[in-house]
């Protein structure tokens, strides 16, 4: 039987193989042929480098071709590369096999269609998971597909490259780049190489064991010795990937990290030099330093609840050059509206290389706030929880409240958002103010709420 709980809201994830094996991945094969129609077209498989990949490919592979669609295989790349090459290509599917941050243990699969648009709860994976688990997945096609293989890894360095504007990379930077074992250190190399930067390197080979630290950037433990590694080589910043190298995270040159949504600040400046009057599309969790610098800049700033189910559609419909969540998710309108972890590191480092002055420096003007960072807390009982909190500032002079991701509660001088995880009894706080007293102040009120 079946565990259905691997049907999440923007992938497939289990472990392997206690409840994702090769059977369940073959059927996840038929049923992306069937959800789509894509039996006579082409489907483009890849993977990272965890241990369970080739073997979970191979069956998703036999699934795809079982029901007569042929399939294009990538071999290991990451996963901004197998949604390039699905839009480069004009193919009407790809599926990366991969569970992203997670540990060893685990696996899954990320599913697109035509462009690029992924697959999400509502719009394929409870339809894939119906199939599956209801036994009406087809028979074999009368026709199986064929297997070939090819390698994107030359044309998707272009591709990246194509980002950046190498006049004005007007002096060289030294960057440290943890790639975490991970897929960043394939893909990385052959884009280096052809730009004017000094790369320490961390941690390129492939291993699924991890055997250095989990491929979890946004865990200041995996980050730490990089953040040592940064300051020891007088570098100008580090960055860290996680496992399959859609998402990063910077470090200054004082090797304290940025976080998500002021990273996503710095590349929306990065590209409002370019494209003034952008849209740029930003998370309700983000800082307000971002749509502050975006309208400063002549752009439009558009908030959105977080997830790239969400976000991808409304950049489609404004034309939005630019999404960003403060999870270290960076989506490009010319990069099939994806996100890449590799193209915000590389839109980064030509805003940095372009001035005179650090990443501290570079930060400082666009950003007068503090913020907690993510807190979790154990909550039964969410919905409760979130109108009691709501209630308990809703009466208070000038207080704005908002739903569109959660609880968000704006007081002026201090805002914070709380929401439910999709997956475990967590709420999740964040609070943003303009000073440090204040931050610690309502964070401990809210803390106390929430855990009372």
């Amino acid at each position: 039987m079946i565990d259905k709980s691997i049907f999440k809201a923007y992938d497939v994830r289990g472990v392997y193989p206690d409840t994702l094996d090769e059977d369940v991945a073959r059927d996840i094969g038929r049923a992306f042929v069937t959800y789509l129609g894509l039996s006579g077209a082409r489907v483009i498989t890849a993977r990272d480098m965890r241990l369970s990949g080739e073997t979970l490919k191979e069956a998703f592979v036999e699934g795809v071709t079982e029901s007569g669609a042929d399939v294009l295989d990538l071999g290991m790349v990451s996963t901004d590369a197998l949604y390039f090459a699905v839009g480069h290509l004009e193919e009407l599917g790809g599926a990366m096999i991969t569970a992203s941050h997670n540990p060893r243990e685990y696996n899954g699969f990320k599913l697109c269609r035509e462009e690029a648009i992924a697959l999400s709860g509502s719009e394929g994976i409870e339809q894939m998971r119906d199939l599956i688990t209801s036994g009406r997945l087809p028979g074999p096609a009368r026709f199986s597909g064929s297997v070939d293989h090819g390698d994107i890894t030359g044309e998707y360095a272009q591709h990246c490259l194509g980002f950046v504007d190498r006049e004005n990379l007007k002096r060289p930077l030294k960057i440290v780049v943890d790639a975490g074992n991970g897929m960043a250190g394939k893909m990385l190399p052959p884009i280096f190489e052809e730009l004017p930067f000094e790369v320490v390197p961390m941690y390129f080979d492939l291993d699924g064991t991890f055997p250095n630290h989990p491929p979890n950037p946004i865990e200041p433990e995996n980050t730490r010795e990089l953040r040592a590694r940064v300051v020891a080589e007088g570098a100008d910043f580090g960055a860290a990937f996680d496992g399959d190298a859609d998402r990063v995270f910077v470090v200054d040159e004082r090797g304290e990290t940025i976080s998500g949504d002021i990273l996503a600040t710095l590349v929306a400046q990065n590209l409002l030099l370019k494209e003034p009057e952008a849209t740029v599309l930003y998370s309700a969790v983000c800082s307000k330093a971002l749509p502050e610098l975006v309208e400063r800049e002549g752009g439009q700033a558009i908030r959105t609840k977080a997830g790239h189910s969400i976000i991808k559609p409304q950049m489609r419909s404004h034309n939005a050059a630019f999404g960003g969540e403060h999870s270290g998710h960076f989506y490009f309108r010319d990069n099939y509206f994806a996100d890449s972890g590799i193209i915000a590191m590389l839109t980064f480092a030509e805003l940095l290389a372009g001035g005179k002055g650090t990443v501290s420096e570079l930060v400082a003007p666009v950003d007068p706030y503090v913020r907690s960072g993510e807190i979790n807390n154990t909550v039964e009982d969410q919905d409760a929880k979130l109108k009691e909190v709501e209630e308990h500032y809703a009466g208070r002079r000038g207080v704005k409240v908002d739903h569109l991701d959660g609880l968000t509660v704006d007081l002026g001088g201090w805002w914070f958002n709380l929401r439910a995880s999709n997956t475990e009894p967590l709420l999740r706080l964040n609070v943003e103010a303009g000073d440090r007293e204040t931050l610690e102040s309502a964070r401990d009120e809210l803390l106390e709420l929430v855990r009372s």
